[in-house]
């Protein structure tokens, strides 16, 4: 796959990478401020002497994390696998680091290779939100039933229209999206953290903010697993469903290949 820079003689490397969203416009390069993609390239530059164009498996929105995102690189000469990242959090801000490096074929793809994503949205369900984890969830306060939520959560699980649950200005592309798993439990150890996970190949703009708030209406019996189900038949309309939730609460958890284990 030809790509932007490359050259005969250039190796191409795949990054394993976490960061704390807050700070950053997103994952792709803009003009309005610091992003990922940005950051990470001028890392590279600084290791290898010569920029090298970043691809990510995925767009994350503005003030999102990631524990697990994925990238790829083509640079110029090898350095050992386990060394790669020692180099670059050398020189990356601590908000931003590479867990792990793995060189891949030429025809690897961060982001056409992939064969899914698991995202976590994390709600505190308490009576006053939490200081230290303020970055990373969002608050609710009252009490959310969460086997509702769960229950609800299932109506997801197929290939449905999403329609209902995409924000405006996204991309004019196709809303039909295949939910692998979507679930709601409390986290162990933490009954007043309220996780939910969705697993699927493919999603539309700020879509698990929106699934999530609309689980969440669904936890103050706002709305029910019936209303869900009418609107994943393409009849619905995005103001029928929940909120879009804040963009801290949503977690990149993991990406899936064939081809490449971190392991």
């Amino acid at each position: 796959m030809s790509e932007e820079g490359r050259t005969l003689t250039d190796i191409r490397i795949a990054l394993l990478t976490e960061y704390d969203g807050t700070d950053f416009v997103g994952f792709q390069r803009q003009d309005n401020g610091r992003s990922v993609q940005q950051t990470l390239e001028e890392a590279v530059e600084k290791v290898y002497g010569r920029f090298c164009r970043i691809y990510g498996c995925s767009r994350t929105d503005s003030g999102v994390h990631a524990r697990g995102h994925v990238s790829h690189v083509d640079v110029p000469f090898p350095i050992p696998v386990e060394k790669i990242p020692l180099a670059l959090n050398a020189v990356l801000d601590d908000d931003l680091v590479v867990l792990a490096a793995k060189e891949v074929t030429e025809e690897f793809h961060a982001r056409f290779n992939s064969k899914g994503k698991r995202y976590c949205y994390r709600v505190r369900n308490a009576k006053v939100p939490s200081a230290i984890d303020r970055r990373t969830e969002a608050f609710v306060p009252g009490t959310l039933d969460v086997e509702a939520m769960d229950d609800a959560a299932k109506a997801f699980i197929g290939t449905h229209d999403f329609s209902a649950f995409r924000a405006q200005g996204g991309p004019d592309i196709t809303p039909i999206r295949t939910m692998k798993d979507v679930y709601v439990r409390r986290a162990e150890g933490d009954p007043d953290l309220i996780e939910i996970t969705v697993i699927g190949e493919s999603f539309l703009y700020n879509m698990v903010r929106i699934m999530a708030g609309t689980l969440v209406y669904v936890g103050q019996g706002k709305m029910t697993r019936a209303e869900i189900e009418k609107l994943l038949t393409g009849e619905g309309v995005r103001k029928e469903a929940g909120k879009t939730m804040p963009a801290k609460g949503l977690t990149l958890e993991e990406v899936f290949y064939e081809d490449l284990n971190w392991n």
